[in-house]
């Protein structure tokens, strides 16, 4: 018999569990343990929990049921078979950390009685179906999987799924968040009518203020998150409601009614039946480790994820290796750096994983792009989960395979890990495991000892069909949710092409419009220069306003004294041709050279034909030019000599300055015609009295 002050009698053991065997001493009640953690659980054992193990012995779930009920501790089994009340009774009376069955519906017929069944749990229990969520496996297989003892009896099918469950197998059955919703009323009507009516209506809503503020006070010297509802009435609240992030064992407030406040403390339902794993299951991961002064360490499941990060600066190294284990199975023990640091050695060889370093040491903005979608306090979190993830890139395509040759329904770790670390092959790997496992489960005590071939192949057939049936099912869902994806994706491809499109489309106008822009801003550019340009000249016309340009021959020096001046660039052939073909170079002209330095007998012949006013140079003549324009008369004075204005191709200068030019040339004419005739005197002189001398001689 079951209960918490009674000694319980001792128990006959089952011949085919040497342990339980041992376990032939009465003890008194259960141990009470503490209830699980909220979300899931890190314990790598329940040896400090009461489990209850569940299963139908007899009857309906509808009507009139009969369970048996095994109670573990980790180290005593006890049995009974009670009644749905009985059973309710001792899981308030015992308070267990688990209540473990193989299927939650045979504890509720439906899914409202199941709600109604966890509402009425002690908040330190948690029901528990250690099949699995939504779509259960059979009991058989998941107790074969994890060497627990099980038999086809309801008393051993409740013991086995109480020790999967206090082995941390299974997933938590809630329907309540970790919300606490505590609402403060009245805890009587105000009545109606009466003198008094007012006053006795205010002193209750004035008792639900006070209360509320206590409650809120309570709330928050216990540093609880809650958000705060009220409704104000004549004189205070008629309620109140708190939402409060927490379970109601962690508040500070119970149910109660006095005088005229009721308290009512519920859990907040959610909308249906939710399934998280009951611990953390230590799969095969990856693990990767940044040792130093503070010794991070990331663990990536086997699909890539982030599970877990940490950094420390005082855990030794057994911590380190307590934390990883706690979170699973390493595979690879991967570090950013190589070689690989003896820390991050010792820790691989700990858990004989392989090994995984970068070919050279991982730059800081490799690690933060790889690491970009993922959290992390510091840098040596963020070297750590980007070492996981350089071993994980590494690994990918042979995780892979490896899980494309495993048959369904048996677990890919295992084999990963013996390949990868053990470098044994595939196929090697599951043969071995097919040969560890098939062996026939255990037959309970009532059956034929042994089958005939047919009927066992016909067994092996049936388990074949029904896992494979259940792959198909997997698989279907995972196509329909495949597609499902699939569809989303090419919704938000059609909406980033559309989306591409007009900013192509504005990048090309964007384009037009600054090539225009800059095609306009060169034109006013240009415009702006002949601007500048035309406003000198007409500067300069101004000075010349008098002078009719469009004709040379109209310019003469009756005209404000002024005289046309033809420019020509060179003193060449060429140039002189040009500008006689351009404006015409005629007698009695006044002929300016820009540079005179290119003049020669033939060009100076040319100007002797045409017989200019005066010659104005700039630069130097040669003597053979100079010598065959003053022989004919043709006058030359330095263009420094008369003030010349431009405008285009027209040039005049000042009458006076032309004459008093001219008249400088007839004067210098004069002096070297009369030096000319002395030195002829003179060679003359010379000639004859060398004749002289030769006739005497």
């Amino acid at each position: 018999m079951f209960g918490s002050r009674r000694s319980v009698p001792t128990l006959e053991p089952d011949a085919k569990d040497p342990v339980a065997a041992s376990r032939v001493v009465p003890r008194v009640g259960f141990i009470v343990a503490p209830r699980l953690p909220g979300d899931v659980s890190t314990r790598t054992s329940a040896l400090d929990a009461v489990v209850f193990g569940v299963d139908v012995q007899n009857g309906d779930v509808r009507g009139d049921v009969s369970y048996a009920l095994v109670a573990f501790d980790g180290e005593h089994v006890d049995r009974d078979v009670v009644s749905r009340r009985k059973l309710r009774r001792l899981i308030r009376d015992e308070q267990p950390t688990i209540v473990a069955t193989d299927n939650m519906y045979e504890l509720a017929e439906n899914k409202d009685a199941l709600v109604h069944f966890l509402g009425e749990l002690p908040d330190e229990t948690t029901l528990v179906q250690v099949t699995g969520a939504e779509r259960p496996e059979p009991l058989s297989r998941v107790a074969n999987r994890h060497d627990v003892p099980y038999g086809k009896d309801p008393m051993k099918e409740a013991e086995a799924a109480a020790r999967l469950a206090a082995n941390n197998v299974g997933q938590v059955v809630s329907a309540f968040t970790d919300e606490t919703e505590v609402k403060v009323s009245r805890g009587r009507s105000t009545g109606s009518g009466g003198w008094s009516e007012d006053r006795y209506t205010r002193r209750i809503h004035g008792s639900v203020k006070k209360r509320t503020r206590e409650v809120e006070s309570e709330l928050r010297d216990a540093g609880l998150d809650f958000e705060r509802d009220a409704t104000e009435k004549y004189g205070g609240f008629s309620n109140a409601v708190f939402t409060v992030e927490g379970r109601p064992e962690d508040i500070p407030v119970s149910n109660e009614r006095a005088g005229d406040v009721r308290i009512e403390v519920e859990r907040v339902r959610r909308d249906g039946i939710e399934f998280r794993p009951l611990a953390k299951r230590r799969d095969h991961v990856v693990v990767g480790v940044d040792p130093g002064t503070t010794t991070a360490v990331a663990v990536v499941g086997l699909d890539g994820e982030v599970l877990d990060v940490m950094s420390t600066r005082t855990a030794d190294t057994a911590a380190v290796t307590e934390w990883i284990i706690e979170r699973g199975r390493p595979v690879v023990v991967a570090a950013d750096v190589t070689p690989m640091p003896s820390t991050v050695e010792k820790l691989r060889r700990s858990f004989d994983a392989a090994g995984w370093t970068p070919e050279r040491d991982l730059p800081v903005d490799v690690k933060q792009h790889r690491t970009r979608e993922e959290g992390y306090d510091d840098d040596h979190q963020r070297d750590a989960m980007a070492a996981a993830f350089g071993a994980f890139d590494h690994h990918t395509d042979q995780f892979d395979r490896i899980a494309a040759k495993v048959p369904p329904g048996q677990e890919v770790g295992p084999v990963v890990a013996r390949v990868v670390a053990d470098e044994e092959s595939v196929e090697t790997v599951l043969a071995d495991l097919r040969d560890d496992g098939s062996e026939p489960e255990e037959e309970s005590a009532h059956e034929p000892a042994e089958r005939s071939p047919e009927q066992k192949r016909i067994g092996q057939l049936e388990t074949q069909v029904e896992r494979l049936q259940s792959h198909v099912e997997r698989l279907e869902e995972t196509i329909a949710e495949k597609d499902e994806e699939i569809d989303d994706y090419e919704r938000k491809l059609d909406q980033a092409r559309s989306e591409s499109r007009k900013e192509a489309r504005r990048d090309r106008e964007v384009t037009r419009l600054e090539r225009e822009n800059r095609r306009l801003e060169s034109e006013l550019d240009e415009r702006e220069e002949r601007i500048d340009d035309l406003e000198g000249k007409l500067e300069r016309l101004k000075a010349l306003w008098k002078l009719d340009h469009s004709n040379f021959a109209d310019v003469s020096e009756k005209r404000e004294g002024l005289v046309p001046v033809k420019v020509v660039e060179q003193f060449t052939t060429d140039a002189i041709a040009d500008a006689d073909e351009r404006f015409g170079l005629a007698e009695d002209d006044v002929v300016m050279f820009r540079d005179a330095s290119g003049a020669g007998a033939s060009t100076a012949d040319k100007m002797v034909d045409v017989n200019p006013r005066i010659v104005l140079r700039n630069g130097g003549l040669s003597d053979v030019a100079d010598e065959i324009l003053f022989k004919h008369d043709v006058p030359v004075a330095p263009a420094d000599l008369v003030t010349v204005q431009e405008v285009d191709e027209l040039a005049v200068a000042r009458e006076e300055e032309v004459e008093a030019a001219i008249e400088d040339w007839e004067r210098r004419a004069v002096e070297r015609e009369r030096e000319q005739n002395a030195e002829m005197v003179d060679r003359l002189i010379s000639e004859h009295r060398a004749g002289e001398r030769g006739e005497s001689d």
